[in-house]
This record gives C-alpha cells, sequence and structure tokens, in this order.
C-alpha cells in the first residue's frame, strides 16, 4: 500500500487542475485515471470555451498539456481503475484494480459516463452504427446519413464534426428548443449538412448487423415514423461516476455529488470537483476552477489535521 497526503481520481480539466495546485502546494499527490490524461477531452476535435485558446484547442493536445503542467508540478499519474473507497480512521483507502491507495484526502473528480437511451436496439447496434464519439467513428460514415440524439453543447458539437464527414446529420431533440449554446446552435444553423428536428423522440433503433434507421415519434401528435439512416450517435447527458463511493458522500437526485463554495462533501477529506458535483455548469473553465479549489480546500484541511 502507497500512501500519498492527497489523491485526486480522474485526470480530467478538474483533475488534473487540481493535481496541479496540490503539488505546488507541497502536497504528495497522486492521480488516478483509467483512460489517460485528459479524460473524456481527448475524444473533443475542437474545444472553443477553454481561456487562452482563441483559436480553440484539439482535446488530443489539450489533455498532454494538463497532464505536462501536473507533472511537473510533481503529481504521480496511474494508469488503473478505482474500484472502491473505504475509510481507516482518518486516512481514505481507494481501492483499484491493481493496488490499494492512501491518502487523508481526496479529490473526486472522476466526471460522467454517456448516458444511453434505454431503448431497443441501441444495445445490440451498439458498434454497428450506434456511437457516442464522433471524432471517432465519424470518418466510417463519409457520404452517408446519421442522426445525433440530443440538444446540448455536446450533441451539436457532434453534428458539427459528424457534418465533415456525412452526406446529412439530423439532430433530433425531444424538446420545443435546443439547450446548447448560442454560438454552437448558430454554427449548427449555418451549416447546409445539419438539420434539426424538435419535439421528437427516438423510439427505436432499427437494423439486423447494422443500424438502418430510427423509429420516431413526434411529442405533440404522437405519430410515429420510421426514417433512413446509417449511423446513431447518442448525446443525450451524463451519469456521474460515483459507484465507487459505496454511498459513503450525499448526491443530489441526479446521482451527483453535493459540495459546498469548497468542494467539501458531506464527508470529511473528501472533496468533489467538475461535473460529477451537485450544481456544476459542466463547461471546461468551471471544471478547472472547481480543481483549483478543491486542492486549496485539501490543503487547508491537512494543515488542520497536522495542528
Amino acid at each position: 500500500m502507497r500512501d500519498f497526503d492527497l489523491i485526486v481520481v480522474g485526470a480530467g480539466i478538474a483533475g488534473t487542475t487540481a493535481a496541479m495546485f496540490g503539488g505546488r502546494l507541497g502536497l504528495r499527490v497522486a492521480v488516478v485515471e483509467q483512460m489517460g490524461p485528459g479524460g473524456q477531452i481527448i475524444n473533443a476535435t475542437r474545444v472553443d470555451n477553454m481561456p487562452g485558446f482563441p483559436q480553440g484547442i484539439a482535446g488530443i493536445e489539450l489533455g498532454p498539456l494538463l497532464h505536462e503542467q501536473a507533472d511537473e508540478a510533481g503529481a504521480e499519474f496511474i494508469l488503473d481503475t478505482v474500484e472502491a473507497l473505504a475509510l481507516d480512521g482518518p486516512q481514505r483507502l481507494l481501492t483499484c484494480s491493481t493496488e490499494t491507495l492512501r491518502a487523508p484526502a481526496i479529490i473526486v473528480a472522476a466526471g460522467s459516463t454517456l448516458r444511453n437511451l434505454g431503448i431497443p436496439g441501441e444495445a445490440a447496434l451498439a458498434g454497428r452504427g450506434v456511437s457516442h464519439c464522433a471524432s471517432c467513428d465519424g470518418p466510417f460514415f463519409r457520404g452517408k446519413r446519421v442522426c445525433v440524439i440530443g440538444g446540448g453543447d455536446a450533441a451539436i458539437d457532434e453534428a458539427l464534426v459528424l457534418a465533415e464527414f456525412a452526406a446529412h446529420v439530423t439532430v433530433f431533440h425531444r424538446g420545443a428548443a435546443i439547450t446548447a449554446q448560442h454560438a454552437l446552435l448558430e454554427r449548427a444553423k449555418s451549416t447546409a449538412a445539419i438539420e434539426i428536428v424538435l419535439s421528437t423522440t427516438v423510439e427505436e433503433i432499427i437494423g439486423e448487423g447494422a443500424v438502418t434507421a430510427v423509429r420516431l415519434k413526434d411529442v405533440a401528435s404522437g405519430d410515429v415514423r420510421a426514417e433512413q439512416v446509417d449511423g446513431v450517435f447518442v448525446f443525450v447527458g451524463l451519469e456521474p461516476n460515483i459507484a465507487f463511493l459505496n454511498g459513503l458522500v450525499a448526491i443530489d437526485t441526479a446521482g451527483h455529488i453535493t459540495t459546498d463554495l469548497m468542494m467539501r462533501t458531506s464527508l470529511d477529506g473528501i472533496f468533489a470537483a467538475g461535473d460529477i458535483r451537485a450544481s456544476s455548469v459542466a463547461l471546461l473553465a468551471a471544471a478547472a476552477g472547481d480543481g483549483a479549489t478543491a486542492a486549496v480546500a485539501a490543503h487547508r484541511y491537512l494543515q488542520g489535521m497536522d495542528a
């Protein structure tokens, strides 16, 4: 069992920022991440909402930069999967798939997983036309018809990526209005290959071995119809990655960790940062702020323990 002052779970924007500030504050910091530095942001073709990059930056470039800053501050990165959190007096034990780590302070910045629709055909056709990553799978649909399900930032952003490959991209959103940022929506509206269809739900993904169509329902009239598509990209929200916490901290009704303004959870020594916490605005700049605040709060907590 290895000991640290602070363990950060997750190496996305919030986690790497927390690790950087923790290291700069003189703490022995470990960062545990199962995907690699940058987390899910590495799949983003272009990041426009991070200060300091007026022309945007690819996620695959931003991730290593974050890693470098935290690494130079002294943080140790551990590629592993966190399985459980337990208490041992003032210490917190983090069980991973290959080892157990111990520290008196933990920052949970594990982020979220893309939510599934839970409709017929989705699971059976996953990887056979159903995807959660436009930058990964978009090139496979060059010249074809695809649809995006969702109406938030991620859905519109991914539609813009798909429009670089697909002949036609239809965005289906169950609401009466798109909720994505104005700048993203305006870009989508000015892209000829993108069509936005509101007040429509996808009831089923159809295909034998590969996606061929979706079954749609008009929210207002209840009318049902089928539309031919070759690919379905699902972006309907996020599920917080909290299973390993074993109910040790308070969460809200949507499964997000509740914190105070200093990112402190209901359990001493446990902090949360990024979109895994309640009331997060789910923007990269805000996630970085969360990470910095959590690191400062953890440092103050540890100083109190030494007093």
